[in-house]
């Protein structure tokens, strides 16, 4: 498990905040089109992500709410998500796939996504990780504002839901 402080917004100059990103030396891991499948539980939400670059489990509890979100992740990586898929749909059910194109970069341990959702449009997403605790949650959103500011996001543009709720 690992703590996470993230922020999804609209991405309404995608040009400017990818020019931030390329003058501030951020890591570019690629573009992966990923496919997000939401499973059916009691708390929280379990969705197995299947990409190019990424393929993950994730389990993670986070609140609704504009701005920095702290969340709990657990995160597995499987080799054959097709079968987990299946497995995970006849066990739990399956309520809602996302499909997106996902520009990843890094800077130190800040994530940034740069997302063309299918039927939404376009987002970035900011999201501080601190994956042995040595951090702490305050440095962390901490960091998620100091971009939010850097990138001009504004107040309206800030995300509550996650994109598997804005697609119901």
């Amino acid at each position: 498990m690992h703590l996470n402080v993230e922020i999804k917004a609209k991405a309404r100059d995608r040009a400017a905040i990818e020019a931030y990103l390329q003058a501030h030396n951020a890591d570019f891991r690629g573009v992966d089109h990923q496919v997000d499948t939401y499973f059916v539980v009691p708390a929280g939400r379990l969705k197995l992500r299947e990409g190019n670059i990424e393929n993950s489990l994730i389990f993670y509890n986070r609140p609704d709410q504009a701005g920095p979100k702290t969340s709990e992740v657990h995160l597995y990586h499987p080799k054959e998500t097709p079968k987990l898929r299946a497995v995970l749909s006849a066990a739990l059910g399956s309520w809602q796939t996302v499909s997106k194109d996902r520009a990843i970069y890094f800077i130190d341990n800040v994530k940034f996504h740069l997302d063309r959702v299918e039927g939404l449009g376009e987002f970035v997403e900011i999201e501080a990780i601190d994956v042995d605790g040595s951090l702490g949650e305050r440095h962390i959103r901490s960091q998620c504002e100091h971009y939010l500011r850097a990138f001009g996001i504004k107040e309206e543009d800030l995300l509550e839901q996650s994109y598997s709720d804005l697609l119901k």
